[in-house]
């Protein structure tokens, strides 16, 4: 294998421009304080995890996982979501609070990638987990809570697709009792969004015709609230019934948060952890393709770390939210150029500082005079008279000292 050039970077990781950083932290700090706002504290755990604990627990395939070892031969991992590390800060650190906990994060993720698959093998995330409460209420709070994130973060248009892990698998256990196989290879069509092979797969059981319908008329149930009536109608399973009487209460929480227009119920939605255990869901922006939050209950993980307690939560795609909204340079804040010589310095560092302390960014540079008058000059004639262009940057206005000369251009 050839030695990397020295301006190279690993497959699926990608430097981020100052421009970029800037959005990037914008999106961030305003989704914190729209989660801070309804009460999540934020929490930072560490990059690295034991694999034996949260790496065996994370549900990320192994394959997915980035794998080292440290001088003492241990395994870690590079953490592959955040679920799994704020389940063992809940069951050590954490333990002797009470209940329910309400806690934040922003945090980049890392998974092991295939080089075609186009995917990024490291990414930010920002979240919730909701942890103590088993509720319709609490799986609600976190859905009306995703919505005011997505907003925050600046997405306009965009979907939560709502289901529940319980319906399918109590659809399955009376229809496909003991095909336990047949049941993983119809989940994971539903998982891909291949109707197409779902049908295929269906057809392949060789089923009686009323079940392999029953199993084919899923597909149609995606709406509003009338999909949980419609769903009771079609399973009498226990397990089946009592997911969709959830998701009915859910619809009812959501209604009186007043955010039922950005939610529908899909019951093909079974979430791609294995440790979703009731709702799942995930928020589709209008202009792209991939999901931009995910989220669900896990009611059985914090049992792996000796405090079994029920648990929900949500993730955004910071990154993909990113790259939805855009990192145009055109969104960084204004900046001021302030020119001065030897005479007109202390004046031009007192003017930054004003500046700087009522918000503005600042360069400040010597220079000559005469390209002090260039760079007036050329804001002059530019066609909007609105930009400073100096050395290839653009700012909002340039100020000179210099010594008894004094002006602003633009």
């Amino acid at each position: 294998m050839s030695k990397p050039k020295v301006f190279e970077k690993p497959i699926g990781v990608k430097d981020y421009l100052p421009h970029a950083v800037v959005k990037l932290r914008q999106i961030e700090n305003q989704v914190l304080a729209c989660m801070r706002s309804w009460g999540y504290e934020q929490i930072m755990t560490p990059t690295m995890e034991y694999y034996d604990t949260v790496g065996v627990a994370s549900s990320t395939s192994d394959r997915k996982l980035f794998k080292l070892l440290n001088n003492r031969g241990t395994t870690l991992v590079l953490r592959s979501d955040m679920t799994a590390p704020i389940a063992r800060v809940v069951s050590s650190v954490l333990k002797d609070s009470q209940f329910p906990l309400r806690l934040s994060y922003h945090s980049n993720i890392f998974r092991a990638i295939e080089e075609e698959a186009g995917h990024e093998a490291e990414f930010f995330q920002t979240g919730v987990e909701l942890v103590g409460d088993a509720s319709a209420e609490a799986d609600a709070e976190v859905v009306a809570l995703a919505i005011a994130s997505l907003k925050a973060a600046g997405v306009d248009r965009f979907k939560i697709a709502i289901g529940h892990v319980g319906f399918l698998n109590g659809l399955f256990e009376d229809t496909l009792s003991g095909r336990e196989d047949a049941q993983e290879e119809l989940k994971a069509c539903l998982l891909r969004r291949d109707y197409v092979g779902y049908r295929e797969r269906l057809r392949e059981l060789s089923l009686p015709e009323p079940v392999q319908r029953e199993l084919e008329d899923i597909l149609r149930l995606r709406g509003s609230q009338e999909i949980c009536l419609q769903a009771l109608q079609l399973s009498s399973n226990a397990t089946a019934q009592a997911s969709i009487r959830h998701l009915c209460e859910m619809w009812d929480v959501l209604k009186a948060y007043d955010v039922c227009e950005h939610v529908l119920i899909d019951l093909t939605m079974i979430g791609d952890f294995s440790y979703y255990t009731g709702m799942t869901f995930e928020g589709y922006a209008a202009d792209l393709g991939f999901p931009v939050a995910s989220g669900g209950r896990y009611d059985n993980l914090l049992k792996q770390f000796g405090r079994p307690a029920p648990a929900t939560g949500f993730a955004l795609k910071t990154t993909r939210i990113l790259e939805l909204i855009g990192d145009s340079e055109d969104d960084l804040k204004e900046r001021v150029l302030i020119g001065y010589n030897d005479a007109g310095r202390g004046q031009a560092l007192a003017k930054a500082q004003q500046l700087r302390e009522s918000g503005a960014v600042v360069i400040t540079e010597k220079m000559e005079l005469s390209a002090a008058d260039e760079v007036a000059a050329d804001a002059e004639r530019s066609e909007s008279r609105e930009k400073v262009v100096y050395k290839g940057e653009t700012f909002a206005a340039f100020i000179r000292f210099f010594g008894e000369q004094e002006g602003a251009s633009v």
